[in-house]
């Protein structure tokens, strides 16, 4: 989104996409789930009078919506990526299958998958912690516009303290919203650590994968 109030900003996207190649050559293989809630977000929807299902999916296709407009920018700069789906659409992009997709990752692909989960009721939180499992990641990276999780909101308190390390426990006990309860339990259970971080941020998430202490770690 950028600095719109809605929808995409080309130039965001290609920022978006140039971190994402600066960590591409560290040889990191790389799966990337998008939200959709610069185009529609379907909890507020159904809070509206929206029925619920069909918010999600109409949430889901607008995952699809950024995962093309990012494999577009990629693709660009000349990183090789395939974007797929969680819900069949043949004429637009691959469907999600697991096996095609560790292939891609095996050729230095990087992977991108829209559609959430392909079911209601689940969030692309959800999504990425379901895709990280499956595809044997190492970490989760919940790229976000802080710079890790805080004691408190960071944008309505100055004196906000940065948590460098908690545990999957802490963010479902104190309910720090660094994603929903059913994502971080996933990743507890298969000992998947989560590091949030700043997505913006010039090489951030190439410091990531090389190791740098940035933003939260949560093991």
């Amino acid at each position: 989104m950028g600095s719109r109030h809605y929808g995409i900003e080309p130039e965001t996207v290609d920022k978006v996409a140039s971190e994402i190649a600066k960590t591409s050559s560290t040889g990191a293989e790389i799966v990337i789930v998008l939200g959709g809630g610069n185009i529609f977000r379907g909890l507020a929807a159904s809070k509206h009078g929206l029925d619920r299902t069909a918010a999600d999916y109409i949430g889901m296709l607008a995952t699809v919506m950024n995962s093309l407009a990012l494999g577009s920018s990629l693709k660009k700069i000349g990183l090789e990526n395939r974007v797929q789906s969680a819900i069949d659409m043949p004429k637009v992009c691959e469907s999600y299958i697991r096996n095609r997709a560790i292939r891609h990752l095996e050729k230095g692909r990087v992977v991108i998958v829209g559609a959430g989960s392909g079911n209601p009721y689940f969030s692309t939180d959800t999504a990425a912690a379901m895709r990280a499992c499956e595809l044997n990641c190492d970490v989760v990276l919940k790229a976000t516009k802080v710079d890790g999780v805080y004691n408190k909101d960071p944008e309505k308190f100055p004196d906000a303290v940065r948590i460098e390390q908690l545990a999957h426990l802490d963010i479902l006990n104190n309910g720090y919203g660094v994603m929903d309860n059913t994502a971080v339990t996933l990743c507890m259970d298969n000992k998947l650590p989560i590091l949030v971080l700043e997505l913006l941020k010039d090489d951030n998430i190439k410091r990531a994968v090389l190791g740098e202490k940035i933003g939260t770690i949560v093991k």
